[in-house]
């Protein structure tokens, strides 16, 4: 991982619990193989212990792990770190994809009942007017979440949890996902849609799919024409999942609203208008695990280095072959 982040990830707490179950140095930080201690230790590793800024495990790093069995990566997506050279000698990968989740569903969560009860454009307005006394009910008559549908775009583990934690909501929840079929979205208690229905049909929108090349401007300019006047976008999962200039030029017109976590590029150029835009909420790719929530993927980590210690299978395993359409 990148040095950095060892302190933040691996408190006094975790660092005892890792040392009942495994050898390691704390202070061998690997943010590049070829360093002479990072070199000695991967000689004698059988499990690495990966998190954000870790290079990639590929053939020359492997070269110099004889003995390396498994990854373990204490965050979400391993598409960059494991290689096929991993794959193919048969390293056994985990990925605590499943506690990052968590954050960002409730992220999202929060973000669908405060955008259809217009906290941001009241917020905005109640502050240029200060204290004057309003109807905000005449000034908002369509404000609020009795009712409203909700379109979830991925049945990925965010977008199951999104849905989960949504069920208790007088809310009608719709799921587009090409690998999810009409019953199976019944069953998740959602009715399945087409995406175009659902970018029609919802009052938000929240994005959920993985960054593959067929998802890329999954949300482009005449997907985001169907949105109906006034509804939000969000995304929580990829900035390339949407056209990037597309949704600038929606959103200037302020006829949508959006909750925007992630772009494309990761850091926008100081003078794209979303920074200054009221009817957008843009963060610095925030909604997964920050601050605290980083303990809750090291306590996966541990948890899984403690099952191969046991001989028992990891938990959270991740295969080869769900990397097609995985994040």
């Amino acid at each position: 991982m990148a040095p950095e982040l060892r302190p933040r990830l691996l408190g006094e707490a975790v660092t005892q619990r890792l040392r009942a179950v495994a050898e390691f140095d704390a202070e061998v930080v690997a943010d590049d193989y070829a360093r002479p201690e990072v070199a000695a230790a991967l000689a004698e590793a059988e499990v690495l212990l990966t998190f954000w800024g870790a290079p990639a495990v590929d053939a020359r790093a492997l070269a110099r792990a004889p003995r390396l069995r498994a990854v373990v990566h204490a965050a979400g997506s391993v598409k960059r770190l494991v290689t096929g050279a991993c794959w193919d000698r048969g390293i056994t990968v985990s990925s605590a994809a499943l506690a990052n989740s968590l954050p960002v569903a409730e992220y999202t969560v929060a973000m669908v009942l405060l955008s259809n009860k217009r906290v941001m454009q009241l917020r905005e307005e109640y502050r240029s007017v200060r204290g004057t006394r309003h109807d905000w009910h005449l000034r908002y008559p369509h404000a609020g979440n009795y009712r409203r549908t909700v379109g979830i775009v991925g049945a990925s583990r965010i977008g199951r949890r999104v849905i989960e934690l949504l069920r208790p909501y007088d809310l009608e929840l719709v799921l587009y996902d090409p690998y999810v079929t009409r019953g199976e979205a019944a069953a998740l208690g959602v009715r399945g849609v087409e995406l175009d229905e659902l970018c029609r049909i919802s009052d938000v929108v929240s994005l959920h799919a993985p960054e593959l090349p067929e998802t890329r401007a999954l949300i482009d300019r005449g997907r985001l024409a169907l949105m109906r006047d006034g509804a939000t976008l969000i995304n929580t999962a990829r900035g390339s999942l949407v056209d990037g200039a597309a949704v600038t030029t929606e959103l200037a017109s302020g006829r949508l609203h959006a909750v925007i976590d992630v772009t494309d590029p990761e850091v926008l150029p100081a003078d794209s208008p979303l920074y200054d835009l009221p009817n957008v909420l843009l963060t610095p790719h925030i909604a997964g695990s920050l601050g605290n929530e980083l303990h809750r993927m090291a306590d996966s980590a541990v948890e899984e280095i403690a099952r191969y210690a046991a001989g028992a299978p990891f938990a959270h395993p991740v295969y080869r072959e769900d990397l097609d359409r995985t994040a």
